[in-house]
C-alpha cells in the first residue's frame, strides 16, 4: 500500500479503476479486523481515507467515473457497495497533484482534466497517452469523453484506445504523445505493452480570479520529436454556464519547426447519446443532450469538422460517436481558442469572446 497508494489516494498507475478493484478487497480486510475486536493497522486505514474522495474525484454527475488511463464501463453495483463504506461523504478534491488530475466543478458543470506524467513503466501497462485530455458533464448529462475500454474484447481495442488520437486533447502529426514498447523480451517480462517515453514535464497553476477557476497546465510530450511544447488553460466560470478554453503551441527552444511538418488536431469526442450539428459558418456545432438541452461549442474563426469517432465504455460494449475537430498548422496558428456553453447562455459568451478577440489576449496568460 506505501507504495501503490499515493498520498492524495490515487493509485500508482493513474487508472482510477484500480481504486474500486482495491477498496473491494480492503474495506472487507477492515470489517474483519474490526470484527475481530482487533485495531487495523494504521497503514490500512490511512490509505481507505485517502482512497475514498478520490472515488468521488472521478465521477461524473451520472455517477460514471472519468475514461483515464485504462478506465473502462463504471461498474455500478460495485461502486455503490463501495460508497456504503463513506462515512465522510465530503465535498471530492479539486486537485490530486501526486496522482495528475485536476476537477473544475461549478454549479451543475464539471470538468476533469489529465495533468500528469504516465506512471512508472512497470505499471505502465493500462496507462494512455491522454496528457492534457479533459471530459465534461453537466448534471447528468456527459458531454465530453474520451474513448476508454471496453469490458469485452479489450486487446482488439487496447492499441487504439490508448493512443492520444483517443482523447480529447490535440494531437501533433498523427502522434502520440506517449510511445509504447512493441515485441520483445521486456515487453513480455511485463506481462503487457508498457510506455518507455512520453511527457516528462507537466506543469500545472491553477487561479482563482474573482468568481473564475483558471486552470493552466502543459506538457512536454511533443519537445523531443517536434520541438513543440502543448499548453492548454480552462477557465470555468462560478456559475457554471460555460467552459473556455486555449491550446497554445510555443516552441521548445528555438522556433517552430517549418509549417508543413507540424499540423495539429485538437479533439473532442462527445458522448454517445449527444447529437451534433455543424453550424452553418462551419466554426462551431450545436450540441443535443438527451433531455433536450442544447449547447454550442464555438472555435471563433476557426474551421470545425465533425468526424466518426468511437465510445469503448459503453456498457453494451463499442458504440458509434462522433468528435469534433479543429485542424491546423502550430507554426500559423499558434492559439486555438475554443468554448463550450449553454444555448441560452452562448450568445452571451460568443459575443464576449469575440470583443475579447478584439482586445487580446483573451483567457489570462
Amino acid at each position: 500500500m506505501a507504495r501503490q497508494i499515493l498520498p492524495d489516494g490515487g493509485h500508482i498507475s493513474r487508472n482510477p479503476g484500480a481504486l474500486i478493484e482495491l477498496l473491494l478487497d480492503l474495506l472487507p480486510l477492515r470489517s474483519a479486523f474490526t470484527a475481530r475486536n482487533l485495531v487495523p493497522p494504521t497503514a490500512l486505514l490511512n490509505a481507505i481515507d485517502r482512497m475514498m474522495p478520490m472515488l468521488r474525484f472521478f465521477r461524473h454527475g451520472d455517477g460514471s467515473f472519468a475514461l483515464f488511463n485504462g478506465m473502462g464501463p463504471t461498474p455500478s453495483d460495485l461502486i455503490t457497495t463501495v460508497l456504503a463504506y463513506d462515512d465522510a461523504r465530503g465535498a471530492p478534491l479539486a486537485s490530486a497533484p501526486h496522482s495528475g488530475y485536476q476537477r473544475l466543478e461549478s454549479a451543475s458543470t464539471l470538468v476533469l482534466l489529465d495533468a500528469g506524467c504516465p506512471p512508472p513503466m512497470a505499471v505502465s501497462q493500462e496507462a494512455h497517452a491522454g496528457c492534457l485530455s479533459f471530459e465534461l458533464s453537466a448534471k447528468q448529462n456527459r458531454i465530453v469523453v474520451n474513448c476508454g475500454l471496453p469490458v469485452a474484447g479489450r486487446e482488439g481495442w487496447r492499441q487504439v484506445a490508448r493512443t492520444t488520437a483517443a482523447h480529447s486533447t490535440v494531437t501533433l502529426n498523427d502522434t502520440s504523445s506517449c510511445r509504447f514498447i512493441g515485441a520483445g523480451p521486456v515487453r513480455r517480462m511485463l506481462h503487457g505493452t508498457p510506455m518507455i517515453a512520453g511527457p516528462r514535464h507537466v506543469t500545472v497553476a491553477r487561479e482563482e480570479q474573482g468568481s473564475t477557476t483558471v486552470l493552466r497546465a502543459s506538457h512536454d510530450g511533443y519537445a523531443d520529436i517536434f520541438n513543440v511544447i502543448h499548453e492548454r488553460i480552462l477557465m470555468l466560470t462560478a456559475d457554471g454556464r460555460g467552459l473556455e478554453g486555449e491550446d497554445l503551441f510555443t516552441p521548445a527552444q528555438g522556433e517552430l519547426m517549418p509549417a508543413n511538418r507540424d499540423q495539429f488536431a485538437v479533439r473532442f469526442h462527445l458522448h454517445p447519446s449527444i447529437k451534433a450539428n455543424r453550424l452553418s459558418d462551419g466554426h462551431g456545432a450545436m450540441l443535443a443532450t438527451p433531455n433536450r438541452e442544447v449547447w454550442t461549442f464555438s472555435a471563433y474563426g476557426e474551421r470545425v469538422e465533425i468526424e466518426e469517432s468511437v465510445y469503448l465504455a459503453g456498457p453494451d460494449g463499442p458504440r458509434r460517436t462522433v468528435q469534433l475537430v479543429i485542424y491546423g498548422r502550430a507554426g500559423n496558428v499558434p492559439r486555438v481558442r475554443w468554448a463550450f456553453a449553454p444555448h441560452a447562455a452562448s450568445t452571451t459568451a460568443t459575443g464576449a469572446a469575440r470583443r475579447g478577440r478584439d482586445n487580446e489576449p483573451q483567457l489570462p496568460l
